[in-house]
């Protein structure tokens, strides 16, 4: 039977506060204190007995923009504006301390949209233009399931950040049949075994593994829901403004400094191909991962040598099989040359 267990408390936010005051609260811009600079060029020309030496005429550099993004909590609350970030946790970071709530209670990010949306989940890029709203932790559920099957009928992703939630169910299959799981909710145990802290392969792993005719119990959180229906962003100016076209996005990396770039549409397409072919032989979503292959595939001549290159990175960890690699391949190749104009929408999950 399922049981449900009490709700959060309502997350502390800026309800009273402005949007100018939660800018002042998500302003992070750095204040340098000109007087410790000159300090240590006094002690150093003091004890060599020489000048300070001349300083750079900062008035020939020119400023460097600033990419500044307005959010908002999906449930609800006022508006926030958040900059200088890097990647998806210090994304996460710049919104928990907007809104002075725990960064742990925020499951994952849409783009454009309060609805639980999978197909606007915030990934790798965001446009310049993106209007973003954090899900935050609801009630806890906690239900036993039956694998009657092979395959649950899942597909899970994670947030980059610690949290793997289930991003598609499968019609007709065993979970589209359990009570009260749902597209959104986060997977945070089985059989009593916390999975924070798990990718999402590691949880599809873990499900996979399961003995088929065998009973256990699974824990989810469900995102905090709405209590208002037209809540959205603004109709006025939002985003970074004068900086975005509509087209050019902001790419976040796990590792190295965030790019500004227009997406091309021959990469678009073959990292929507390869996210379908992780879904299908994996149960994983991972538009980051995929575009990590595609860079990969891309500086690769052949098979072996894309296989030598997932090999010698950081993918190795993912065990891909020979096949799987071949068919990554086959989809690169394909996007290399322009045989890949459309993506296919089925999916066969494996776990």
């Amino acid at each position: 039977m399922p049981r449900f267990f009490p709700s959060r408390k309502g997350n502390k936010n800026n309800d009273n506060k402005t949007p100018a005051e939660t800018s002042n609260l998500a302003n992070d811009s750095p204040h340098p204190n000109s007087n410790d600079s000159t300090a240590g060029n006094d002690a150093n020309s003091g004890n060599n007995g020489g000048s300070k030496s001349a300083r750079p005429n900062s008035e020939n550099i020119p400023p460097r923009p600033k990419l500044v993004f307005h959010c908002q909590q999906a449930h609800g609350s006022p508006t926030g504006i958040i900059s200088g970030f890097t990647n998806v946790k210090e994304l996460y970071q710049k919104i928990a301390d907007c809104y002075d709530i725990p960064v742990t209670e925020i499951l994952f990010c849409t783009l454009n949209t309060h609805k639980i949306d999978m197909t606007r989940l915030l990934g790798g890029q965001i446009g310049l233009e993106d209007f973003i709203f954090a899900h935050v932790k609801g009630q806890p559920k906690e239900v036993e399931v039956t694998k009657s099957e092979d395959a649950l009928g899942l597909t899970i992703t994670d947030n980059g950040a610690g949290y793997a939630f289930i991003k598609r169910i499968k019609e007709g299959s065993i979970m589209d049949k359990v009570p009260f799981i749902a597209v959104g909710d986060h997977i945070e145990k089985i059989n009593g075994e916390s999975l924070i802290g798990c990718r999402h392969f590691e949880v599809a792993k873990k499900l996979k593994e399961i003995e088929k005719g065998s009973t256990f119990v699974l824990r989810t959180v469900e995102p905090l829901k709405s209590g208002f229906s037209n809540i959205g962003p603004s109709t006025g100016k939002k985003g970074s403004g004068n900086l975005g076209s509509g087209k050019q996005t902001l790419r976040l990396r796990s590792s190295g400094p965030a790019t500004v770039e227009i997406p091309d549409e021959i990469v678009t397409v073959a990292t929507d191909k390869i996210n379908n072919l992780l879904e299908s032989f994996m149960g994983i979503n991972d538009t980051e991962l995929a575009q990590t292959i595609w860079e990969i595939g891309r500086k690769a001549n052949n098979p072996s040598d894309f296989a030598i290159g997932i090999d010698e990175s950081d993918l190795g960890m993912f065990g891909f099989t020979d096949d799987f690699v071949f068919d990554l391949w086959g989809a690169i190749s394909d996007a290399k040359s322009g045989r890949l104009n459309q993506v296919s929408a089925d999916f066969n999950e494996q776990f």
